[in-house]
């Protein structure tokens, strides 16, 4: 029951989207980046954790390339059902996976995961109870689960939601940023 309701709810968002060219959703993830480095904790934070963006999701792209240099940005890998982490350290260490089509840094891999003071997180939708709903994979699920980093939802106004679907493995977000 819960599978299918998610699953309708990402196939809808998935439509929203199409409403928004990407320079909307550039214009839209900049107000939204804007409020993050307005954070006290964002500041502070020495690691951090992101996502190179894919067209449909909060463009992270300019905001990872603007702070390589004053801060540790740690991006996602996808290694069979799991999310690795590696450092970036410029476009040119960025190479297209072949599974999802995501930007992924290649070097080494980063397993002090217990430093990342700020993971921020994608998602097709989050609501009002801090709750988000993925892509259905559990990728960040199981990164997250563990982790004592402040976990910061981002997404577009439209993907904001009164509740989404969630089930024992879905990990809440400590603050949700919208535009």
């Amino acid at each position: 029951m819960i599978d299918e309701e998610k699953k309708a709810l990402r196939i809808q968002i998935r439509d929203k989207k199409k409403d928004y060219s990407l320079e909307e959703k550039k214009r839209k993830s900049e107000l939204i980046f804007d409020q993050i480095e307005k954070l006290d904790t964002f500041r502070k934070a020495e690691i951090i954790m992101v996502y190179w963006s894919l067209d449909d999701e909060v463009f992270t792209h300019d905001f990872i390339q603007k702070y390589q240099n004053e801060k540790k940005i740690l991006l996602p890998v996808v290694e069979g059902d799991i999310l690795i982490l590696k450092e970036f350290k410029g476009l040119s260490n960025i190479k297209i996976s072949k599974s999802f089509g995501i930007g992924e840094p290649e070097g080494e891999l980063f397993e002090q995961t217990d430093k990342i003071d700020i993971i921020i997180v994608p998602g097709v939708a989050f609501d009002k109870s801090m709750n988000r709903l993925g892509r259905g994979k559990a990728y960040y699920d199981k990164l997250l689960k563990n982790s004592q980093a402040l976990k910061i939802g981002v997404c577009f106004d439209f993907q904001m939601l009164e509740s989404v679907p969630v089930d024992k493995y879905d990990v809440k977000m400590d603050l949700i940023i919208t535009n």
